[in-house]
């Protein structure tokens, strides 16, 4: 039987160096990086069951990732991290990480939320390709927003980069979704650290 991958993401080679051993020793494959576009390259080869990755990183923003992740990779996302404060941990999680553990860490602990997750049934549905929410639909293959009147408009490109110009993504995005621009329902600012979208989600 295959054995189960993760990929650990961690600009410290030790911490990467740790988490590796104790998986492999638990019966997993591993595979390491310490930074996000040798990462990502990865993933576009194979998709791991797994994904353990640090927000502090050199050459990304770990949240952006994270989201991206859980758009794009089938894969259970697990945020390891020294912010240990609640909002990070609130933002990574309404981000799409299944799950948040604090720096520093017991490895055993480690291998117990990786067993927890691939345990669980994840829905089938976060490989899909359509959303809908509130009055919208969603269809992320062809980058198209649904109204509930059948009108649809474009909200990005294949291809285009997630996390540039993502102030202006997002003021557009917005728009398109017809939100007071003072007091959006949907995309809510998390200064400091991003934007969380806080409408309820059924992928169809």
């Amino acid at each position: 039987m295959t054995k189960p991958l993760v990929s650990i993401l961690d600009d410290e080679p030790e911490i990467r160096t740790l988490l590796s051993d104790v998986l492999q020793e638990a019966g997993f494959d591993t595979m390491s990086f310490g930074r996000a576009s040798a990462f990502e390259a990865a993933l576009a080869k194979r998709t791991p069951d797994v994904c353990l990755v640090d927000l502090s990183l050199p050459d990304t923003d770990g949240l952006t990732l994270v989201h991206r992740l859980a758009l794009e990779q089938g894969a259970v996302v697990i945020i390891i991290s020294g912010r240990a404060q609640v909002q990070d941990r609130v933002t990574g999680l309404e981000l799409g990480a299944d799950d948040y553990i604090s720096k520093p860490f017991d490895p055993a602990e480690v291998v117990a939320r990786i067993r927890a997750r691939l345990r669980s049934t994840r829905p089938a549905s976060r490989a899909s390709n359509t959303a809908r929410f509130k009055n919208w639909t969603a269809h992320f293959d062809r980058y198209m927003l649904e109204d509930e009147g059948g009108l649809e408009t474009p909200f990005g490109a294949a291809g285009e980069s997630f996390d540039r110009a993502m102030d202006v993504r997002v003021s557009r995005l917005r728009t398109k979704l017809r939100e007071d621009p003072k007091n959006p329902q949907l995309i809510k600012t998390i200064y400091g650290a991003g934007y969380i979208f806080l409408g309820d989600v059924a992928w169809v």
